[in-house]
């Protein structure tokens, strides 16, 4: 016991007397930490917001009547409802405990701000309803201004007006998707918030919002219910139940305001805080590789003092002890500044996200005790786990080691290394052959990654002696003597080369992964329109998402009848059972749909088509055994089935969808109409710019859509892509950050190491500046080795990628590398390494050359 005490004073002094060796470990661990506890506090703090947002916004709502039928497509959980008739409110009136009754009617509507532009729509729904009088079933307050009394007056959520610039009094256009002239006479807070997200709402008279969001009066979403005093939400639902007809039901306000928090904020938050788990992961694992590095040197370093203790009596366990004892100082108050760090981030975002067009919810923050300890442990275990290896070579010290002057590193020369990177390699090849080709599948693909980056880094020291060579040859010719030292020093460690090089790498695969990628969606996307639209020009809204209006179902045929048009056809969305199967339809002109749209080979015709005939992609037919003549079962949201005969069988479907049926036969079963795209044709002859033109004109009666040409509409369809890359590029910055980190404490720790090397260098006549540039470009020769295997892993990665997608779905990606971009984040990858050599090439320069040389 009195060995292993000693062993730990030891320990805890020579961390005390060279803390600086641990420097890059300790931002490293903190980092990490930081941003995982960040995530997990922020998530805590959106998650407890909203609860509380729609505790407080629903609280006044016991019941809530709506259709039984839901249709549910691949991408929509809630699924789509059939509305329910008002004429049911005086039958809930004359139940017993039924304190108050409302119609809650419900649509899309999307606000333009006073500059003329759409306000939100990208993602979040923008939301247009009837204002609801009773103030404790209706989830708004009314803020500032007074409630609409006629038509064309709204009012409208504060963060809604705040975002387009709108005030009382002003006039604006609403789409509903048709442009609706409206004036703002009040604002309004949900929860106590401007708004919920990004959510934009609308609030109408009655009769405006049966006008414009229904297909005729007397339908609305759904009926809310209050409760009289002493009557709860179950027992009001059950009293409910017994008068409703077949095909309406009645849930608590509880499930309902459950389910609209699960739609709004759960879907968004688990996909949010999980993106920036992985990302939190990534620079985790980035900062295992700086951190197993440093220790590694450490110990290679104190070769000679752990043989000294071994040879005084120290056991294995007590130098391994001693070891880990340092890592666990490092590791727990690293972790524990990390903490602190997160907190700061999740405070800073809080802040932040109000400024981006976010509305991250005012309040303090939530801090769980999950939030706290899940951090620490994942710290610390990732600390101790990186340094247990270095820990137990540093205990097979063996005594006599202490008369030896230095080590020798045989790694790359490590036969065992070679066979089994080797063997791990072929085994991931195959699994990415056969998941891509033989028999796809994206699990198969991904785990054929996952071998191929462990093969990676296994193969790291055998190939960083090749790579240094290759990359370094050029030295010689160019910085002479300190060019071929800086080569030479780099190749002195080859495992020490690859453990520093292989942080940076990774941070490099990743960006490279989702660079390639996102070229690769894009170029696919310019591919479909390129297939798939045969139009002239692309009239659509600028959303994606969930956001957005649609356009005008009547601006077709209004552009239609233009002179200068030969064509134009508008796609709309329905939705139905497909045999059993929730799917989404387009519901279109069919004859017209061969003009605006590249279908492929037809099988059958588009030509006569009635009520009751639909048309299906190839790849549909094929799962479902369907062909031109047979007939498919279609269950629409009220429940009605339908019986359809397939009239034509056609290829493409990336534009035109799975299955097409006419306007006709959807309108008994739609909601608030709306087309997503139109595509026009002009007339043969006609000048381009003129037919434009006159498009443009009629277009911005229709709420002023936006009117691109084809290759206009393939980039703005891509705007998605380029916002997602933003975002992972900031993410991933750490990781690189990091990866740098370990590059300078690697360098730092090897000036240390060849402090009497440098000082005789010096004493031979080597100048200051030489030596500051054969450190820089040892620094230059480790970030290329790293940024090289991380732009060839993130290529590989990235086609894995692409094709394994293929299995997934019906859509044939096109697989794209961006030369420009690769080039920049290769020139950034050698840039960054010059960076992280500055301050050990520094501080190199500045060593006393006597003391250097007396230096053991």
């Amino acid at each position: 016991m009195s060995g292993t005490r000693a062993s730990l004073r030891i320990s805890v002094a020579s961390l005390r007397a060279h803390k600086r060796r641990f420097a890059g470990t300790f931002t490293a661990v903190l980092l990490g930490v930081a941003l995982l506890t960040g995530t997990l506090v922020m998530g805590d703090t959106l998650r407890g917001s909203f609860d509380t947002m729609f505790g407080d916004a629903a609280g006044g709502t016991d019941a809530v009547v709506r259709s039984a039928d839901v249709v549910t497509v691949p991408g929509d959980a809630l699924g789509t409802r059939e509305p329910v008739g008002t004429d049911l409110i005086e039958t809930i009136e004359r139940v017993p405990g039924v304190a108050a009754v409302a119609p809650k009617i419900e649509g899309a509507g999307q606000l333009v701000g006073s500059d003329g532009k759409p306000v939100g729509g990208q993602g979040p729904p923008t939301v247009a309803g009837n204002w609801i009088d009773d103030a404790q079933l209706n989830p708004y307050r009314l803020a500032d201004g007074r409630l609409p009394e006629k038509s064309g007056e709204v009012v409208l959520n504060r963060g809604a007006a705040e975002a387009g610039k709108l005030a009382i009094g002003d006039t604006t256009v609403l789409r509903t998707p048709d442009p609706v002239r409206v004036t703002v006479v009040g604002l309004a807070t949900f929860g106590g918030e401007d708004g919920m997200a990004q959510v934009t709402y609308t609030g109408m008279t009655r009769a405006d919002a049966e006008k414009y969001l229904t297909p005729e009066p007397g339908e609305a979403a759904s009926i809310q219910v209050r409760a009289g005093p002493g009557t709860g939400q179950r027992e009001l639902v059950d009293s409910l139940s017994t008068v409703l007809p077949s095909g309406v039901e009645a849930i608590t306000g509880q499930e309902s305001a459950d389910e609209n928090q699960e739609m709004i904020s759960g879907q968004f938050l688990s996909l949010f805080t999980t993106l920036l788990l992985v990302f939190s992961g990534i620079v985790l694992l980035v900062a295992t590789f700086s951190i197993h590095n440093t220790f590694a040197i450490v110990v290679a370093q104190r070769t000679r003092e752990n043989a000294l203790l071994r040879a005084l009596g120290a056991s294995r366990r007590q130098v391994v002890g001693g070891t880990l004892a340092e890592a666990s100082v490092v590791a727990l108050v690293a972790s524990a500044g990390g903490q602190v760090g997160g907190i700061g981030i999740a405070a800073g975002l809080q802040a932040l996200f109000p400024v981006i067009g976010f509305p991250f919810p005012e309040g303090a923050l939530v801090i769980s005790p999950l939030s706290m300890l899940l951090p620490l442990a994942v710290g610390v275990v990732v600390c101790l786990g990186s340094a247990l290896l270095p820990a137990v070579r540093a205990g097979r010290t063996a005594p006599l080691a202490a008369l030896r002057e230095t080590a020798v590193d045989d790694s790359a020369a490590s036969g065992i290394r070679g066979v089994v990177g080797t063997v791990v390699g072929l085994a991931g090849i195959g699994a990415i052959l056969l998941g891509v080709f033989a028999a796809p599948s994206l699990p198969l693909a991904g785990t054929g990654a996952v071998l191929a980056l462990v093969a990676f880094v296994v193969l790291g020291p055998v190939a960083s002696s090749y790579a240094v060579r290759l990359l370094g040859g050029p030295l010689d010719r160019l910085r002479g003597v300190s060019g071929a030292l800086a080569k030479r020093n780099a190749l002195r460690s080859p495992k020490r080369t690859a453990a520093t090089a292989t942080a940076l790498m990774i941070g490099v695969a990743v960006v490279s992964l989702f660079t390639v990628f996102g070229a690769s969606l894009k170029a696919t996307m310019d591919q479909t329109v390129s297939r798939s639209f045969a139009g002239d020009l692309a009239v659509s809204v600028p959303a994606f998402g969930g956001g957005g209006s649609g356009l005008s179902p009547r601006l077709a045929p209004a552009l239609a009848e233009l002179p200068e048009v030969g064509s134009a056809v508008g796609l709309g969305r329905g939705v139905a059972e497909v045999d059993g199967a929730g799917r989404q339809l387009t519901v279109t002109d069919p004859p017209a749909l061969a003009e605006g749209f590249e279908l492929g080979s037809v099988d059958g015709s588009f030509g006569g088509f009635g009520d009751q005939d639909i048309a299906v992609s190839r790849s549909q037919a094929d799962d479902r055994d369907l062909r031109r003549g047979s007939t498919a079962q279609l269950t629409f949201t009220d429940g009605t089935k339908e019986t359809f005969t397939v009239k034509a069988v056609y290829e493409q479907a990336e534009l035109a969808g799975d299955y097409v049926i006419t306007r006709e036969a959807w309108a008994p079963y739609r909601t608030q109409d709306a087309d997503t795209l139109v595509s026009v044709t002009f007339k043969d002859g006609v000048p381009a710019a003129e037919a434009t033109a006159a498009v443009e004109k009629t277009a911005a009666a229709y709420g002023d859509p936006d009117v691109q040409t084809r290759d206009e509409y393939a980039r703005t369809s891509a705007g998605a892509i380029d916002m997602m890359l933003t975002l992972i590029y900031a993410l991933l910055g750490l990781a690189v950050v990091i990866a740098l980190l370990g590059i300078a404490n690697t360098l730092t720790l090897a000036v240390h190491e060849r402090t009497r090397e440098l000082g005789l260098l010096r004493a031979v006549g080597q100048t200051r500046a030489q030596l500051r540039s054969m450190v820089r470009w040892e620094s230059v020769l480790v970030a290329a080795f790293g940024t090289a295997g991380g732009l060839v892993l993130g290529g590989l990665l990235g086609w894995v990628g692409v094709k394994a997608s293929e299995s997934v779905g019906d859509t044939a990606f096109a697989f794209a590398v961006p030369p420009v971009q690769l080039v920049l984040i290769g020139v950034v990858g050698l840039a960054a390494g010059a960076i992280a050599g500055w301050r050990p090439a520094r501080r190199a320069a500045r060593l006393d050359v006597l003391r250097a040389i007396a230096t053991e």
